[in-house]
């Protein structure tokens, strides 16, 4: 049976597609839990994953139906140029497999043990975002496109340096920590020097993170403090901005002054609050440990304040760039803080809101975004049934939305 005649067959039979993946993939699991060590049936786990989850993605894949497109924003177009013009988008799934069965492959071959680490989860979540891609409603594709922005940046800034670094050290079982020794520690320092905090940064034997040592006023003794990986903030400040990234290229349309300042203050406050939290963990044990508390108050701040100091930094940024800054480029002139749209002059609104109203979005409360850009509530365009920023009318799509709502 040639390879046509095997489409036309699975494509008449997919549930018996399906249950084959279904049991090769289960085949999989069973080899990967046993792991008979020594034997030859151990390698077959990583090809059996891959053909299964192959297969399930064919069978689930909506054929027939077109993928849905998000409205043009600059991550749209990234995505378009990454995926050569949208003609690799149906392979998407493909990829994904492809980048899950590499994680497997390093921890097996590569890495001394198997165990799934934070880079580890990174990489799988980025080839669930593959598989799902061509899944995901119509309604829903700017938010699609954002996941995939998202796990994107995240490896892009927390896995993809980690193993350069591993690959130039020859060492892909410990951690490399350039993190910490380049953009961490040596700024830690600084300012903390600043501060009047005496402290020398340097390195410690068997060690490949770097360590700060000081000595607290009430103890009279030294105190190493060694940040690793898992303890610089590399993560909170890959997460933060990888989504400020993201969301950045999903609102807007076209590169423009306001957004590299946008992105550039919001990458800039990241950075800043991780340097703050180790200088305030510092700080802590600096002036209030004691010989009685023996660096209890320090390893408190380490374990709790660290975080409520970062999200507190990270709120009042966004809070304050909200505030006075604009998402969106106006579409049209703008003369003493108004803006000229549909043959009048409308104040210009700050963040997301309603372009009727001016109250603010919800996700409790049913809204309509216009071809041009502008948010409005359903509520609101009931009574004009026009969006006041480019004259479109919503008798039809009003309507449609509101019955399948």
């Amino acid at each position: 049976m040639g390879l046509e005649r095997w489409t036309a067959y699975a494509e008449r039979h997919r549930s018996v597609v399906g249950l084959t993946a279904l049991l090769v993939t289960f085949g999989a699991v069973a080899l990967v839990l046993d792991r008979p060590k020594g034997a030859a049936e151990m390698w077959l786990a990583l090809p059996l994953f891959a053909a299964g989850a192959a297969l399930f993605a064919w069978v689930l894949w909506p054929a027939g139906r077109p993928m849905a497109v998000a409205e043009p924003t600059l991550a749209t177009r990234l995505i378009r140029f990454l995926s050569l013009r949208g003609r690799l988008t149906k392979v998407f799934p493909v990829a994904g497999v492809a980048v899950v069965a590499g994680d497997l492959a390093y921890n097996f071959l590569v890495s001394t043990t198997p165990a799934f680490l934070t880079e580890d989860i990174i990489v799988l979540l980025l080839g669930a975002a593959l598989l799902a891609y061509g899944f995901v409603p119509e309604g829903y594709a700017r938010e699609r496109d954002f996941v995939l922005m998202f796990f994107l940046a995240l490896n892009a800034i927390l896995v993809v340096p980690l193993l350069a670094a591993r690959a130039y050290f020859q060492d892909f079982d410990t951690s490399v920590d350039v993190y910490s020794w380049v953009a961490l520690a040596p700024e830690t320092g600084a300012v903390l020097s600043l501060l009047g905090v005496p402290n020398v940064v340097h390195s410690l034997p068997g060690v490949t993170a770097p360590a700060i040592t000081f000595t607290p006023q009430q103890i009279g003794l030294q105190v190493t403090l060694v940040i690793t990986t898992a303890c610089s903030g590399i993560y909170s400040f890959g997460i933060f901005a990888s989504a400020f990234l993201s969301f950045v290229l999903t609102e807007y349309a076209r590169p423009s002054r306001r957004m590299w300042a946008f992105l550039g203050l919001g990458l800039l406050a990241a950075y800043v609050a991780n340097i703050l939290r180790m200088v305030i963990i510092v700080l802590v044990g600096y002036y209030t440990d004691t010989a009685a508390t023996d660096l209890q108050n320090m390893l408190i701040a380490h374990s709790y304040a660290g975080w409520i100091i970062f999200l507190a930094w990270t709120a009042l940024f966004w809070g304050l760039l909200f505030r006075f800054v604009p998402i969106r480029e106006p579409e049209a002139s703008v003369t003493e803080g108004r803006v000229m749209s549909a043959g009048r002059a409308v104040q210009v609104r700050y963040g997301v809101s309603c372009e009727i109203c001016g109250g603010a979005l919800s996700p409790a409360i049913h809204a309509e975004r216009c071809t041009c850009g502008a948010y409005l509530h359903r509520a609101c365009l009931r009574s004009s049934m026009k969006c006041p920023s480019c004259g479109r009318r919503f008798q039809g799509e009003l309507s449609q939305a509101v019955d399948s709502a």
